[in-house]
């Protein structure tokens, strides 16, 4: 039974039993401030099982995609070394949202796993929370599991939480007996030994209390079940494997690096971890760019970054320094492109990602390689026998090293390395890492607004038909409190039943305008979407009071929503464009859609060029014209997605979604505004494109009438630039490149002369020329010389002493240069650098260089001749 006949199986058996088949979310926690990745089948059910989601199924089941390389749940550093553990898996679930419980739950698992994927009865072993007596009076009464094979544990094996408060309970795991051969060998080993013989394959939690934050236990009113089955573990059992990566999930990966590397797994235990590691990582890197993740060096990107740069490092000790990991991320693709066909649409794009962030690494490891050698010979010099562990973790941080190559390499050279500094090091920079860590959720959503999503049915939007309308106050918020009434010069936030403001989401900014009655008038200043039911008005009172349970008259501002709309509706033309004329591995990530402006990112991997940016605004002014039909429709998701609707990076979609099209241009899921018509848009002007991250670009561009008072402030500039050069129409260019070359070549000319000068002035310095301790010994203020001319001088004047010191300073744009130099044979004596630092400071400058030749700048061009007056003091201290 391959792995991906498991997964149907799972599905298959579940969906016969009254489960939802749900698909599994993206990698990137939607609205969760605490997660880095999704790490379990739950994430995407915690606000059912919080009680602030309702969805139309009380039973579901899928398979997540899960990631375990950051935050409390860090796989990385294990990963290759054991059998079991991954960054990436597959985690089955089966969910109860207040339906079935615990006797159903273990009556599932245990026919699951006997008659479906047919694991011997004998070999299966079962854990219970140590007071959960009902968990083992059913699986011994009930399924018939002997007393001897029910084990009980304490709550650190079997007592989950979601978190330090909020829904728990105890958990039941299903271990199988993989007999002797396996695991620590010792006769005493049992299901509490952390060896893999007695394999924890399913774990069952019974969720039915709620901890407060004093740690106190209450029944839920609806207990729930949460299930999690790691596929790569149940793949390898049902397979009789002993190792997930014998299993088909992830062998062939290991088979492709074989082949790649020309080397064998199995033969070499350090070899072996090698493998892993790139069979591991290749899953990882793969699934975390299909879900928008970039590398970088914060958050989610750093952490891909780090797997991308330990497995690529693995490869280059198999003995492949060039980039491989694309390839691998091919074999990952093809093995999982029926589960997950949003692969295959991506395929060109993770590629791309993959061999950049490779090459990169590979300047990056040499350089550091260098550091490393270079500290080395360092310490031997200093006869020292220690690496300092903050130049150790500088090592792992930012070149990718990780602690035991870098022990690896101080342990030939006959060093160790501090490794308590280095864990110091370690922890400060993971305090750095959790205080600028925002999550998805970025703050957040305000412990207010829940409570009031609970209390209050929710707000309905009506701003896509009309902009005007009457509605009720539910209830007004001041700070994180709910109040029943504010008055004049307050700032609240209002919640009505039903409201035509938009709410900022999506990158569209929220609707401004007036809420009013015959006494009251309110400026709304910004509206929010905390929840997807609750839209928040962020108001101040400029007139009376207003109370929960007013009614009131609604009204956007027309105009700042009409710009927006144009916006809004351009952005989706520009994206599709930016498909046509650059690739289909184009994709959204990112955007902000305002009333002034839009900014539209997007993944791409090198500048566009001019002409490549003009044909994608040729593309959308093209599309505006031909006045396309905006339409909108409500689909459900997988519906609207077969039908050609794109959806965006990372974001979270229901069941059923809004698709807007475009013609047969564009069509994308969008709850945002848009116009009737493309041509309502008017115009499209793109007025700034640039790099902002690693493979992410950004456009800014205007519409309608903005983008015409650009095109129009841009023809008054050229106009202002014809009448300075006195130039007619369409000849501006000749005349300013006639300019440019008459300025060049004055500046040719003057060059000659200062040249001559400076010839002239260095063979008329002999006596000029001081002698301190028979050392000739010059210092001359240049006046308007920049830097290069007082090097040039320098360099002519120490030919013509032969021996000597020579100091020039000169005064440009305010601003004062010097410059020392000593010839030769005098460096032993004495130094450009320290000459030219000592000078600088009277200056109020700084500098440095060689012992022959050293520069520095000042600011104080008023003390530059007591400063040259100064070199010869100088000079005669250090002759000392």
């Amino acid at each position: 039974m391959t792995g991906h006949e498991i997964r149907k199986r799972f599905f298959d058996y579940f969906k016969k039993k009254g489960h939802t088949l749900v698909k599994s979310s993206s990698l990137i926690p939607s609205a969760d401030p605490t997660l880095l990745f999704t790490n379990a089948g739950m994430v995407q059910f915690k606000d059912v099982f919080l009680g602030r989601e309702k969805r139309d199924y009380k039973r579901a089941v899928s398979s997540q995609k899960c990631v375990r390389a950051g935050g409390k749940h860090n796989d990385l550093e294990v990963v290759g070394r054991t059998a079991r553990h991954h960054t990436f898996f597959e985690m089955l679930g089966n969910f109860s949202f207040g339906d079935y419980f615990k006797e159903v739950a273990i009556e599932y698992g245990w026919e699951f796993m006997t008659e479906v994927v047919k694991l011997p009865k004998e070999k299966l072993w079962i854990t219970v929370y140590k007071d959960d007596d009902e968990a083992f009076k059913i699986w011994n009464e009930k399924i018939g599991i002997p007393a001897n094979k029910i084990v009980r544990l304490g709550e650190k094996d079997n007592f989950w939480s979601m978190g330090d408060t909020g829904p728990c309970g105890p958990c039941s795991e299903i271990h199988i007996d993989q007999g002797e051969g396996i695991g620590c060998g010792r006769p005493e080993c049992n299901v509490e030994c952390d060896c893999d013989r007695f394999m924890e394959v399913w774990n069952l939690v019974f969720m039915q209390y709620n901890r407060d934050a004093s740690g106190k236990l209450t029944p839920l009113p609806n207990p729930s079940i949460d299930t999690g089955m790691g596929l790569e573990r149940l793949s390898a059992v049902v397979q009789k494997v002993k190792s997930n990566y014998d299993s088909d999930l992830l062998k062939p990966i290991i088979t492709y690096t074989e082949g790649l590397f020309e080397k064998r797994y199995g033969r070499d235990s350090n070899m072996d971890i090698s493998f892993r590691v790139i069979a591991d990582h290749s899953r990882s890197m793969t699934f975390l760019i299909g879900d928008g993740v970039m590398p970088s060096n914060e958050g989610r990107g750093y952490v891909l970054r780090r797997i991308i740069r330990r497995a690529s490092r693995h490869g280059r000790m198999l003995g492949k320094s060039e980039p491989f990991l694309f390839k691998t991320s091919d074999v990952v693709i093809d093995l999982m492109k029926d589960t997950y066909p949003e692969l295959l649409d991506r395929r060109e794009y993770i590629s791309k990602v993959i061999s950049t962030e490779e090459e990169r690494f590979s300047s990056t490891l040499d350089f550091g390689m260098k550091m490393l050698n270079d500290m080395v010979e360092s310490l031997k010099t200093k006869k020292e026998k220690m690496m300092p562990g903050e130049e150790v973790f500088k090592l792992y941080d930012t070149y990718g090293f990780p602690l035991d190559l870098t022990e690896d390499i101080a342990r030939d050279s006959g060093l160790t390395v501090d490794s308590a500094g280095f864990n110091r090091a370690m922890e400060v920079q993971k305090e750095r890492a959790r205080a600028s860590w925002k999550g998805s959720g970025e703050e957040g959503i305000k412990s207010i607004y829940r409570d009031i999503g609970h209390k209050i049915k929710g707000t309905q939007f009506i701003g896509y038909e009309h902009l005007e309308s009457e509605g009720t106050v539910l209830s007004i918020i001041k700070g994180n409190d709910m109040v029943k009434s504010a008055s004049e010069g307050e700032q609240v936030e209002i919640v009505l039943d039903k409201t035509p403001f938009y709410g900022e989401s999506g990158g569209q900014v929220g609707d401004t305008g007036k809420i009013w009655n015959d006494d009251t008038h309110i400026d709304v200043l910004d509206t929010k979407k905390p929840l997807q039911s609750l839209i928040i008005h962020s108001a101040v009172v400029k007139k009376g009071s207003i109370k929960v349970g007013n009614t009131v008259k609604i009204s956007v501002n027309q105009n700042k929503r009409m710009e927006t709309v144009l916006n809004h509706s351009a952005t989706h033309l520009l994206h599709t464009a930016l498909r046509d004329v650059l690739g289909d591995h184009v994709k959204q990530a990112g955007s902000l859609v305002a009333s002034d402006r839009l900014r539209f990112d997007y993944t791409h991997f090198s500048a566009p060029n001019i002409k490549e940016l003009h044909r994608v605004e040729e593309i959308v002014n093209q599309k505006i014209r031909e006045n396309y039909p905006v339409e909108t429709s409500i689909k459900g998701l997988e519906d609207a997605i077969k039908g050609g609707a794109t959806a965006l990076f990372g974001e979270k979609y229901g069941e059923e979604v809004r698709v807007v099209k475009m013609g047969n241009y564009s069509m994308e899921l969008c709850g945002g505004t848009h116009t009737r018509a493309t041509g309502d848009i008017g115009l499209f002007k793109i007025i700034h494109e640039g790099g902002i991250a690693s493979g992410i670009r950004r456009i800014e561009a205007l519409t309608g009438e903005n983008a015409y008072r650009y095109v129009r402030d841009e023809e008054e500039r050229l106009s202002e630039i014809r009448e300075i050069l006195k130039s007619p129409p369409h000849e501006e260019l000749a005349k300013v490149k006639k300019v440019l070359d008459r300025s060049k070549e004055l500046e040719r000319e003057l060059q000659k002369l200062k040249e001559k000068m400076t010839k002239e002035m260095s063979g008329d310095i002999m006596s000029e020329i001081k002698s301190i301790k028979g050392i000739n010994v010059l210092s001359k203020n240049l006046g308007n010389f920049d830097i290069k001319d007082l090097r040039s001088f320098i360099d002519s004047t120490k030919v013509k002493i032969k021996s000597g010191v020579v100091v020039a300073g000169g005064v440009t744009d305010g601003k004062v240069s010097l410059v020392a130099g000593v010839t030769k044979d005098l460096i032993s004596k004495l130094n450009a650098g320290e000459i030219i630092k000592q000078t600088a400071v009277i200056v109020e400058g700084s500098g440095g260089g060689r012992a022959d030749m050293a520069q520095a700048g000042g600011k104080n061009p008023s003390k530059l001749t007591e400063a040259l007056e100064k070199v010869y003091e100088i000079v005669e201290k250090m002759l000392l």
